[in-house]
């Protein structure tokens, strides 16, 4: 689902409206009051828009805690890191296509929260605090574990859990199967659900396997773990939109 950008952006526009600073004498209805600094809104206003914000930065700066400056200026308005956020976010949404454009580089732009939700739920807490290699190799356990629920095995796990899912071979008492397609005998039916067992197999010997148990390995670089994620989302649509099939 794409972002509906003119309610975000007039969720960003009210949100800098309540947080705001005025002076507290400015506020309707007291009278004399001192020089010190409040938000234009009330707590609990702020506090409501906020919690629709932040679900909007997660989607379009995904690492805003991280890359969003929390300095000393937060000591004079509270909500300083999330106006930043705001601005940053409201120009990415407007600004964005004709930047690339601009520079010369208009190709499409993957976003992990645009993923499939098995990959991104999986990935998204160590995603937000910089850990990549550690995300995607959350991601692999989390495709991994929705597929055990799909198929309802626990015997069988990674490369031997897709290879039993995805076998052209009729389902047995003990092992359902999924299919990408219909069963029509035909070359393609065989291609699908090979090519599906061989990525799946790919996945986990060259990505989640080395994640998991290579000690000292450097920090992915962000781009690199984005197309690691894009892979298990890439399995995890298959999964998760194949037909299961029992006796």
């Amino acid at each position: 689902m794409t972002i509906d950008i003119p309610w975000a952006r007039n969720e960003f526009d009210e949100f800098l409206k309540l947080t705001a600073l005025q002076r507290a004498q400015d506020v309707p209805g007291v009278v004399g009051g001192t020089n010190r600094l409040v938000n234009r809104g009330r707590p609990s206003e702020i506090v409501a828009s906020a919690h629709v914000v932040e679900q909007i930065l997660d989607r379009v700066l995904p690492r805003w805690r991280q890359e969003v400056p929390d300095d000393k200026n937060k000591t004079i308005n509270r909500w300083y890191q999330h106006r930043e956020a705001v601005q940053r976010a409201d120009a990415a949404l407007t600004r964005d296509e004709e930047v690339r454009a601009r520079l010369g580089d208009d190709a499409p732009q993957a976003s992990a929260a645009m993923m499939h939700s098995w990959a991104w739920d999986g990935a998204r807490a160590l995603w937000r605090s910089g850990h990549f290699r550690e995300a995607v190799t959350a991601a692999a356990r989390k495709v991994n574990a929705e597929t055990q629920n799909k198929v309802g095995r626990r015997d069988l796990s990674e490369t031997k859990l897709f290879q039993s899912a995805f076998s052209t071979n009729a389902p047995k008492a003990d092992e359902p199967r999924l299919r990408l397609m219909t069963d029509d005998g035909s070359d393609t039916f065989r291609s699908i659900h090979r090519g599906a067992m061989a990525f799946a197999e790919g996945c986990y010997a060259g990505i989640r396997n080395p994640n998991s148990h290579e000690d000292g390995l450097p920090e992915l670089p962000e781009h690199e773990a984005l197309e690691q994620l894009a892979a298990f989302s890439v399995l995890a649509r298959w999964v998760d939109t194949a037909t299961l099939l029992t006796i």
